[in-house]
């Protein structure tokens, strides 16, 4: 299933210069020293260490999973589990108007976030210092790490902005000394850049094991993070320009995956174990079960996001808002209802055989009396839900899996999977394609990609039946037709459509929120969602507000601040 074997080794690089008594000084009996570490062997061993920090994923300390982070910040998802108090860090994520610097979760997130990185640079700082004729994988690894380390750096960027750049050359002694502004917001994301750039020259087509950065992966995050740096802002997280050129580069890359990539059939092949690391996949995290370990490297992102039913049991976390519900509602014509899709719910089997709709919903939601996850015979009840009079009837799916799947797997009182976890998919390439094209006004050229996304969702109707095998909606999906179903194809129609199909096809995977801010329309989207939604749920939703020009990153952790002795400067508006 994975054969790429996880490691745990523990690492030297801890960002902390705090004194130590004369004790811990002293070498321990029977641990390697770090030059015992520098052989190709062992060298290896600490690339598969680096490898290994993309699945120590947990719910308490700063998960890798982006749902909390971008689903629950952006009018898609609410907290779910049992009422507001119930990872109250969530809460605050989900309602901001009491987000602080000393957020607990925050600090977890920032600190793991930089083993990660560390445990890449020990590898960097190892490998600079192998021969290649002693070592011919050498510039692959170091391709390896130099991505690994983007995607850290990446998150770090779009969730804090200012951040701290440490590569291997700066010695531990010296991280004190380094200030998360000594960059610009758009110097950092040009080393960000470059590293996966980069990784993209040297990576090969293929890679050996499964889960090993290879060119097609670098290529589509280079592509990912110029789009992310052409949208530039201010320092009140305005966007004031958009970069031509890198927008370029991104439809260059876009179309050079074309030919290793492809839409899988169904969109259900996604979220299944059994078609994991298919056409579409691109980055991945790779899960295992039975590998030998106490439990398997299972995907404990989605370990709370279980319904509360005996067969799972916990713990009923991250459920779809009424207003992502509505989202899927189509016209007569099959397509969406861009400006008017939250004037009318769907809550019930019965909605959804009087209304259209786009299938994706039955892929993406749990919906009470309805199949969940394709098997007719298991039924979603509302009681499932932990607190479904605070947060609503529904709850997400895609990370789940079924019961009896293999690769389902408890952990008491919690439990998940061996599923992989997709970072990048080609429905991603496509519309990141789409995008640039639009902006560049070159419209013209991203109606079929948008259209191919919305053709592979009308064909993914199969394992969405009942028993009788009929189906369980009123599935009703088409292309954009130009001057027959939908106005003139400008650039501004165009734009409303990409962002709109993002939303869809997307649903439930952390990527919304980031969307809204690259945009430059956070404020105003989740202001507006707010409005309504405050009508529909309980009171904690009541003095939820998006603050503009402070709400689009969080504040820098106030115990990094304090490390640094006041050398980080905090965000604006914080």
């Amino acid at each position: 299933m994975k054969t790429l074997k996880y490691t745990t080794l523990a690492t030297a690089l801890l960002l902390s210069t705090a004194a130590c008594d004369s004790f811990l000084d002293e070498s321990p009996k029977g641990v390697a020293g770090s030059e015992a570490l520098n052989s190709p062997a062992e060298i290896e061993k600490m690339v598969i260490a680096a490898y290994s920090s993309l699945g120590n994923d947990n719910y308490q300390r700063g998960m890798n999973a982006l749902w909390p982070y971008g689903d629950l910040r952006s009018g898609d998802s609410h907290k779910g589990g049992d009422g507001p108090g119930d990872m109250g860090d969530f809460n605050t994520f989900e309602t901001f108007v009491y987000m602080r610097d000393d957020l607990g979760y925050l600090d977890q997130k920032w600190y793991g976030q930089y083993v990660n990185i560390a445990r890449a640079n020990d590898a960097l700082a190892r490998l600079v210092e192998a021969s290649e004729s002693e070592f011919p994988k050498k510039k692959v690894r170091e391709a390896e790490m130099r991505f690994l380390r983007a995607h850290y750096y990446f998150e770090l960027k779009i969730l804090y902005k200012h951040v701290p750049y440490v590569d291997e050359t700066i010695p531990t002694e010296e991280y004190i000394n380094v200030s998360n502004v000594e960059f610009t917001d758009q110097q950092l994301w040009d080393k960000i850049v470059a590293e996966f750039r980069f990784a993209a020259e040297n990576l090969p087509d293929n890679n050996e094991d499964k889960g090993r950065a290879d060119k097609g992966m670098a290529q589509a995050y280079l592509a990912k993070a110029l789009l992310y740096s052409a949208y530039e802002q201010d320092e009140k997280h305005n966007v004031v320009n958009i970069n031509r050129t890198k927008l370029e580069e991104v439809v260059s890359l876009c179309k050079g995956l074309g030919g290793k990539y492809a839409l899988a059939s169904d969109f259900a092949e996604n979220f299944l174990c059994e078609t994991e690391n298919g056409s579409e996949s691109i980055f991945a995290i790779q899960h295992s079960h039975s590998d030998g370990t106490l439990r398997g490297r299972l995907d404990w992102g989605a370990m709370l996001n279980y319904p509360m039913n005996p067969e799972y049991g916990c713990c009923g976390f991250h459920q779809p808002t009424q207003n992502m519900v509505n989202a899927f509602r189509t016209d007569e014509n099959g397509l969406p209802l861009l400006d008017t899709f939250n004037e009318k719910s769907i809550t019930t089997p019965d909605d959804l055989l009087a209304n259209p709709v786009d299938p994706r919903l039955n892929h993406t939601v749990a919906i009470p009396g309805l199949p969940y996850k394709y098997n007719p015979e298991f039924l979603f009840q509302e009681d499932w839900n932990r607190s479904p009079q605070t947060y609503g009837p529904f709850m997400s799916m895609k990370e789940t899996v079924l019961p009896d799947c293999p690769c389902f797997a408890k952990a008491d009182p919690f439990m998940s999977s061996s599923k992989n976890r997709d970072v990048i998919r080609y429905d991603d390439v496509l519309l990141w394609q789409a995008e640039a094209l639009i902006e560049l006004g070159r419209q013209d050229e991203a109606l079929s990609l948008i259209n191919a996304i919305r053709q592979r969702a009308a064909n993914s109707t199969a394992r969405l039946v009942d028993v009788q095998g009929d189906a369980i909606g009123r599935f009703k999906v088409d292309n954009y037709k130009p001057g027959v179903n939908c106005p003139a194809w400008t650039q501004d129609f165009a734009r409303k459509a990409l962002r709109f199909e993002r939303r869809l096809e997307f649903s439930q995977e952390g990527h919304r929120f980031f969307d809204l801010v690259r945009w430059g329309i956070a404020a105003e989207t989740v202001n507006a969602y707010l409005a309504v939604e405050k009508t529909r749920r309980g009171a904690y939703l009541q003095e939820a507000t998006f603050t503009k020009n402070r709400d689009e990153y969080f504040p820098i952790p106030k115990a990094q601040v304090n490390f640094s002795k006041k050398l980080y400067q905090q965000n604006y508006g914080w």
